[in-house]
């Protein structure tokens, strides 16, 4: 995508960790990464590019960090892919106004946002 003037064009992250983010976020989201360094790894593939840097801190709601909201169209399918590749539910599935969402962090501790305005499927 070409850059566009004044618009949002790249995004970095802390991570405690850079192994376990890259490794968190591809097998998860499918981001490709390209190091830079020891302390610094770019991702792409992600729906705007950006990069995580060696920090000891991480970005959370409750310090008053940007929320960075993935959209999904199989909300729970994609909580279970979180928990099982070592991310942590902060807040459950809950309903909003237009939609269902839910807050994981990643292994280096930041905050982020899932959601979807496609309605939970009835159990049988």
């Amino acid at each position: 995508m070409p850059n566009e003037h004044e618009k949002i064009n790249y995004v970095e992250l802390p991570a405690t960790d850079l192994t376990a983010v890259k490794e968190f976020f591809s097998q998860v989201f499918g981001w490709r990464f390209v190091d830079y360094g020891p302390e610094y790894a770019a991702f792409s593939n992600a729906g705007i590019d950006g990069g995580f840097y060696q920090s000891t801190l991480s970005a959370s709601t409750q310090t008053g960090s940007a929320l960075i909201v993935f959209y999904s169209n199989a909300l729970e399918e994609t909580q279970h892919k979180i928990e099982n590749h070592g991310g942590t539910i902060l807040k459950p599935i809950f309903a909003f106004p237009g939609g269902r969402r839910f807050h994981f962090s990643d292994p280096a501790g930041n905050e982020f946002a899932v959601w979807s305005d496609i309605p939970a499927q009835k159990k049988i």
